[in-house]
């Protein structure tokens, strides 16, 4: 079979005759052998592939041509949206593949037209914004096939309107929900059990494992084999999904569901009225005790702040008063069963967080501007994700351009409980001596010095100058990426994007349409990004993307592996940032006509015993701690 699986990647095979620009790859074929060996034997493969293997293509084709059903899981919407309409149709076209293939998303993606009527008809808020996006969706409404949100032009993901068209596990009525019948969820559902290969993301595959654990039906069909790509991210989903978390913005929503009912059923119901506007004062009162920015922290030191339980006795104590009035409003409409049983539901969450004496898990809190969320989450999932595993009988491939540190896979492999059959690092085809130069600027300050924020707007300034614009800059924190922005779009004749400023994808054809513009970001810009040729041929990265010391989830994970009798940072904090900086470093190169020019602004790398270990995991480019040899590299290039 491996030789029939060459030939699909050869010069003369259906590949290279149907697909513009093709030409066989032996590092693509080596892994289109091996995942193919996976699927059939139905065993553990993990593979990074660094950028440009064309690893999409070595692991579409052999799911393309296997006898059984395979189940793709993606990092990100991106990547999900491009696998189906971009890569799967044009496999299937040059390989005259027969397999049925299929969409799958979570339940947020897709219109519910119930809520959408129901909202229309009774405009939940006086917001201007979401009553004008709710006329968008009500026209998009009328046009879908799929009811999926992100064909709706005009709504970004983060868009006000979303909680208002779309339904949650806790506010969907099932089969009692008058549009049963035509619920797209539920037809996306019903497409993906039938087909053979199904795409979803990471998340839906958890919640889904989530779901079938608590021994509700399964949202996904099962299969032969499943494929994680982007699968660097997998541990840390895994946790999210393994704990448990309450936050106040469901809260919120129950609210505002129970609202609606209110207003367009039991009017008359003052009472109820009343008590919900009580709960959401309690709710919001909760959420101030936290201050006003964003923050995260320790949740059993908050429990020591007396205030802080108070407000939390009181959201209870509203909570339970309001599932008595809820009681007597059972009899007047049939829509309050639902919003009834989450309340009593909330109420025993609630009740739960005062309850932090289990070892092996992590307690912490975040806060938004607006919502709270505890979290508990279980320090290790390898031993749930190996039993999964083996639960299933599947053949299951784990792939991402970024899985080693300093060319081991031990790391990824012992966070998911993994063994694999096999294991390989395919080398980028790239030719990164010719293509590109990774420049450590002398004389920096320290990464934390008062300074560092001017040293990199000087540095900026130079290398935008020599590149025409066509710069990433991209940072560890919002504070430094703000200081950065203030001080670069005073001194600069080419346009500067900087996150946060409108959606990702916006951001993103901005910068590429204008062909000469600046991006500033931070985590989201790290990875998933893929922007070609001359438009972006600098990427400056302000520091080593350790993650911050006092995360509390970190905090508990570095305890644990204290217990166990190992050292925290090499065990923890190198291998998370190595691979959080092999994502940044991965945007630069992703074309083999790109060139380019990485900048790190971090010392380290040459001062620390560790920064070998850094070093050694980045791409083979050429070095040099000089800025005026990457500035003429630059001029060179455009």
């Amino acid at each position: 079979m491996a030789k029939f699986i060459k030939q699909l990647f050869s010069a003369t095979g259906p590949l290279a005759l149907s697909l513009d620009g093709y030409t066989p790859r032996q590092p693509q074929i080596d892994m289109a052998v091996a995942v193919d060996d996976a699927l059939k034997k139905r065993h553990q493969l993990v593979v990074e592939a660094g950028t440009g293997t064309g690893k999409t293509y070595a692991y579409l084709a052999p799911a393309l041509k296997s006898k059984g059903k395979t189940i793709i899981s993606t990092g990100s919407k991106a990547l999900q949206e491009q696998l189906f309409h971009r890569d799967l149709p044009n496999l299937v076209k040059a390989l005259s593949a027969t397999k049925k293939v299929a969409l799958l998303k979570g339940r947020a993606n897709y219109l519910c037209t119930y809520r959408l009527s129901q909202h229309v008809a009774h405009v939940p808020t006086d917001d201007p914004d979401v009553m004008h996006q709710l006329a968008m969706v009500a026209k998009f409404a009328s046009e879908t096939r799929s009811g999926d949100l992100a064909d709706c032009i005009g709504i970004e993901e983060d868009a006000k309107v979303l909680p208002y068209v779309s339904s949650t596990a806790d506010n969907c009525l099932g089969k009692e929900c008058p549009d049963f019948q035509d619920c797209y969820i539920r037809k996306a559902r019903l497409n993906a059990m039938e087909a053979d290969v199904v795409v979803i993301n990471h998340h839906l595959f958890f919640a889904d494992m989530a779901v079938k654990d608590t021994g509700f039906a399964e949202l996904m069909p099962t299969a032969d084999a499943y494929i994680f790509d982007e699968a660097h991210q997998l541990s840390e989903i895994a946790s999210d999904y393994f704990g448990e978390s309450v936050s106040t913005k469901k809260l919120v929503d129950l609210i505002n569901d129970l609202r609606a009912i209110y207003r367009a059923d039991i009017p008359d119901m003052l009472q109820l009225g009343k008590t919900l506007n009580k709960l959401e004062t309690s709710v919001a009162d909760l959420r101030l005790q936290f201050g006003v920015d964003g923050s995260r922290g320790d949740w059993r030191e908050k429990l020591a702040d007396k205030e802080i339980c108070a407000a939390l006795h009181r959201v209870i104590s509203d909570l339970d008063f309001l599932y008595q009035v809820l009681k007597l409003c059972l009899d007047r409409s049939e829509k309050i069963e639902h919003p009834f049983e989450r309340t009593l539901a909330f109420k025993g969450q609630l009740e739960r967080v005062f309850d932090t004496a289990q070892t092996g898990y992590s307690y912490w809190y975040e806060t938004t501007r607006r919502y709270l969320t505890v979290n508990i989450t279980p320090l290790n999932v390898s031993a749930k994700f190996a039993q999964m595993m083996k639960d299933t009988g599947a053949g299951f491939v784990f792939t991402s351009a970024t899985l080693s540190v300093d060319n081991e896979l031990e790391h990824f492999n012992a966070s998911l409980g993994l063994k694999p059959t096999q294991s390989m690092i395919v080398e980028s085809p790239f030719d990164y001596q010719q293509q590109a130069l990774l420049c450590l600027p002398r004389y920096l300050p320290e990464s934390h010095a008062n300074n560092m924020p001017h040293a990199i707007i000087k540095l900026t300034l130079e290398l935008i100058k020599s590149a025409k614009g066509r710069c990433f800059v991209l940072f560890t924190s919002y504070r430094m990426m703000h200081l950065v922005a203030e001080g670069l779009t005073t001194q600069m004749d080419y346009p500067v994007y900087m996150q946060g400023q409108m959606s990702k994808r916006i951001i993103l054809e901005k910068f590429t349409r204008h062909g000469n513009a600046v991006l500033l970001g931070t985590a989201s810009f790290w990875e998933g990004v893929d922007v070609r040729g001359s438009t972006l041929s600098c990427v400056i990265i302000d520091k080593l993307p350790f993650a911050a010391p006092d995360d509390p989830l970190l905090q508990a994970k570095m305890q644990d592996c204290q217990l166990q009798g190992k050292d925290p940072f090499a065990h923890i904090q190198l291998p998370q940032a190595v691979i959080a900086l092999k994502q940044g470093v991965g945007r630069l190169i992703r074309d083999s006509k790109d060139k380019g020019v990485l900048v790190i602004c971090d010392n380290r790398l040459v001062t620390r015993h560790y920064g070998q270990v850094f070093l050694k995991s980045l791409p083979p480019m050429r070095r040099t701690r000089d800025l005026a040899m990457a500035n003429a590299f630059l001029e060179q290039i455009n």
